[in-house]
């Protein structure tokens, strides 16, 4: 294995021609130059200068590092600019893994923000429901997840992983216009007990199942979709009603639909998931700061 430092002085030394000389442009002493120049022709396995008179030749070994010697210190170079660049967040790159509402929420402040204090980091989005965002993670392909958990159900999220909570979610429920219950500020979930219901995702329709059974009715779902834009127009049409994501309120698109608050107050937590070793990466701590301001910024609202 080449160590750095002697290639540089190898370099100069070609240049130079002698290892006095190089000695005098690197600031170093002869001895120091002749002891490098040895640890290096040992790292090599053969002489690499042979003398011939007062003067010194470069062996066919010498003379074929030589060849490289200024391509492999160029692309050091080029290594340490870019990583000043990256610690410098001058550069850099982040997966962000997000589920649905999220990703049309929180990511998109939190980059806006990063896009005018630090546009050399670039942000790769993709999308995904826990648990298998949280997979996705695990197996390195992400670097950040944002995933929600329900207080009424066991989570078993991996050990490797450490969890920055974000904010706590209150959940809504979606109601078509015309519904006698639109002029209410908050509904109880027991009083709709006969409606017809449209369930979303896994994780979201195991609580809303569970918080259902603990009020002694089981739901009449209809339909059930991952897609809130889905839900959002099943809903406009009267199709049914569905209990969603306080984070949904904020993009709806039908103005035939209303959220109105539970009461009591129901709600999940929403964090953000990294492997420890991530916490150490620059790119990486600088949005998970930046989600952790808007999402303050929203549970304050």
């Amino acid at each position: 294995m080449f160590d750095s430092r002697h290639i540089r002085t190898f370099d100069e030394v070609v240049r130079a021609g002698s290892y006095s000389a190089a000695a005098r442009a690197l600031g170093y002493t002869q001895p120091a130059i002749t002891q490098q120049m040895k640890a290096l022709e040992r790292a090599v396995g053969t002489p690499l200068f042979i003398r011939v008179g007062r003067r010194m030749r470069l062996t066919e070994a010498g003379e074929a590092l030589s060849r490289h010697a200024g391509v492999i210190l160029d692309s050091i170079a080029a290594a340490q600019q870019q990583m000043a660049a990256i610690t410098g967040l001058r550069a850099g790159r982040v997966r962000v893994c997000a589920f649905p509402s999220a990703g049309a929420t929180l990511v998109p402040e939190a980059l806006a923000r990063l896009a005018v204090e630090h546009p050399g980091v670039r942000v790769e989005l993709q999308e995904s429901e826990p648990p298998e965002s949280l997979e996705r993670l695990v197996r390195g392909e992400c670097d950040i997840t944002l995933a929600f958990t329900y207080p009424g159900l066991q989570e078993q999220v991996p050990d490797e992983l450490v969890e920055i909570p974000l904010m706590e979610d209150q959940l809504t429920v979606l109601l078509p216009a015309g519904h006698p219950m639109v002029w209410r500020r908050a509904v109880k979930l027991e009083e709709l007990a006969h409606e017809r219901w449209i369930a979303g995702c896994l994780r979201c329709r195991s609580n809303f199942l569970h918080e259902c059974a603990e009020l002694g009715f089981a739901p009449d779902i209809v339909f059930t979709t991952d897609d809130n834009l889905v839900i959002q127009s099943l809903v406009a049409e009267g199709l049914g009603i569905a209990m969603m994501p306080g984070l949904v309120l904020s993009f709806l698109v039908h103005e035939k639909v209303t959220g109105r608050a539970l009461d009591p107050a129901s709600r999940r937590q929403v964090s953000a998931y990294v492997l420890r070793e991530h916490l150490d990466i620059p790119a990486t701590a600088l949005v998970l700061e930046g989600l952790r301001s808007v999402a303050a910024n929203r549970e304050g609202c």
